[in-house]
């Protein structure tokens, strides 16, 4: 059974760093692309980053790109966000999913999903 748990949420203030971890168990993810994905309340979920376990070619959003990288660590069967300089709209729920065909970018490629962690940013 895939289980991805995700941590490393919490709240800071603005201009900080956070690290989010996902823990991957329950098959080989070799062949999936890993995101990272937001939601806040009323909205859809939100394209952050992603990055392809084989291989490890990285996706950003534009409204991340130059604060946030993703990265995986093939051992430890994890994916990282670290994420600085943080801004209050950078507060949402923050998911870890895993895809095994399809896009990288949009919400409804991904087969499964972590519980999420929460992200919040004062200004």
């Amino acid at each position: 059974q895939v289980q991805l748990v995700e941590s490393g949420g919490g709240l800071v203030q603005a201009g900080a760093s956070l690290r989010l971890s996902c823990a991957a168990s329950g098959r080989t993810f070799s062949s999936y692309t890993m995101g990272w994905f937001r939601q806040t309340p009323g909205k859809e979920r939100e394209f952050v980053a992603a990055i392809r376990w084989s291989g490890g070619v990285t996706y950003y959003a534009d409204s991340v790109k130059g604060r946030f990288t993703i990265s995986r660590d093939s051992a430890k069967n994890t994916v990282d966000l670290q994420m600085n300089s943080l801004k209050p709209e950078d507060t949402a729920v923050y998911y870890c999913g895993a895809a095994h065909y399809g896009g990288v970018y949009d919400y409804k490629s991904y087969n499964y999903w972590g519980q999420g962690t929460q992200v919040t940013v004062s200004s």
